[in-house]
């Protein structure tokens, strides 16, 4: 067996005639690890872009159409928000896991999938209907767990009947899962929910594009009308992008080293000087004074970056056609400010991103604008796009930054 597979090769034959899945493909990254038996989705909180982990060897010995079912199945599970989404109230893991399998088991049939997947209709699934929600196979999943208790069977021996033999490999030895879903749920902690906001709405950009490009071709390839109208549901669903700007400029933190005698040194106590560490960002903040940005924007913007002050000290840099260097100020960490407008005029994104360009001290840069403008060159560090939905829509260029909609 050759010890080369690489998913990545594979994957525009794949998917050539799958422009909604292609699209998604491109928004994540695939690492190979052998440590799974077969592959799974997540959220990198390094990066808060999607991750698909999967193990060579497992996909190497499927044929073709399998491969691409596998990839689709796991590409379902970001469009239907299974990844970063809360697990219903008091629900068992394992029977919410295996309930959504189910329903991306259906849609995608069980022809296209390995033999020994969840499947309505197949073992120990036979009474399980096609074609419906997750929500709907969890309450027969609890309905079915509930009569095998009232025929006085042990509870933990139903629970492995129910979950491990029919959605398993058939010969106990992979996992009754047919993919990973360790690192599904709600995050812990402000920086891993932030990430997730961003995986999803990066996730969510791809499927709006994909999904204006189907229509127009109209070509969405396995993706039935049914499951096209639930997509486009839910990309009306907004994310925080209150909790995404925090991750931004959290993001852009970096750390200044100092010793100090007032702490202790770990490896050396008492002869050498303890290390002390301060976490900073400089962030400039380039704001568009053209007229078509109004002034609620503004406000927003500025009541969210009161907040923010707190993590880091800005730059503010007031721009238009050109940058007007006499009005750039400093919001240092911790100030409160009211918000104002200097000027206005044309747009031009290439001023504000020379600057920053030229300015060493700045760790991340970010552009209140309505996007109304070409698409500029590009940026030392890293850069985000602050607007409208409406302005979103209508973005005077593509990029793949982050823009966030308020």
């Amino acid at each position: 067996m050759s010890h080369d597979y690489d998913l990545n090769d594979h994957v525009y034959r794949l998917l050539i005639s799958e422009p909604f899945f292609a699209a998604i493909s491109r928004m994540v990254s695939k690492t190979p690890n052998k440590s799974i038996p077969t592959a799974g989705v997540r959220v990198n909180p390094e990066t808060a872009q999607y991750e698909m982990i999967y193990n060579p060897d497992f996909f190497e010995k499927l044929p073709e159409n399998q491969v691409r079912g596998v990839l689709i199945h796991e590409f379902y599970h970001l469009v239907f928000d299974h990844v970063t989404s809360r697990m219903p109230e008091g629900v068992d893991k394992k029977q919410w896991n295996i309930a959504t399998d189910l329903a991306i088991n259906s849609i995608i049939g069980k022809d296209n999938l390995p033999d020994f997947v969840c499947m309505p209709g197949g073992k120990n699934f036979e009474d399980f209907p096609l074609m419906r929600a997750a929500e709907y196979y969890l309450e027969l999943l609890k309905q079915k767990q509930k009569e095998q208790e009232q025929n006085g069977k042990d509870k933990s021996e139903d629970k492995d009947n129910q979950q491990g033999e029919g959605s398993g490999g058939g010969n106990g030895e992979q996992d009754p899962q047919f993919d990973s879903h360790d690192e599904w749920g709600e995050a812990n902690g402000e920086e891993s929910k932030a990430a997730n906001e961003i995986a999803k709405e990066r996730i969510k950009e791809a499927m709006n594009k994909a999904a204006d490009e189907c229509n127009k071709n109209n070509s969405w390839g396995s993706v039935s009308h049914e499951v096209r109208e639930n997509i486009m549901q839910r990309l009306k669903t907004a994310v925080d992008w209150k909790k995404v700007l925090r991750y931004f400029v959290g993001r852009a933190q970096r750390s200044d080293r100092t010793n100090t005698i007032r702490k202790i040194n770990k490896r050396f106590p008492y002869i050498h000087a303890g290390r002390k560490t301060n976490y900073s960002a400089h962030i400039a903040i380039a704001i568009d004074q053209s007229g078509s940005v109004d002034d609620d924007m503004l406000n927003q913007f500025f009541n969210e970056l009161n907040k923010l002050a707190a993590l880091a000290t800005f730059t503010v840099i007031p721009f238009d056609d050109r940058v007007f260097e006499s009005k750039i100020y400093t919001w240092k960490k911790g100030e409160k400010r009211k918000w104002e407008r200097v000027l206005r005029g044309g747009t031009n994104f290439d001023a504000p991103t020379e600057y920053v360009n030229k300015h060493p001290e700045f760790d991340a840069l970010l552009v209140l604008t309505d996007l109304y403008a070409p698409v500029p060159k590009s940026c030392k560090v890293q850069r985000a796009w602050l607007t409208t939905q409406a302005c979103k829509d209508h973005a005077g260029f593509n990029t793949n930054e982050l823009i966030l909609a308020v």
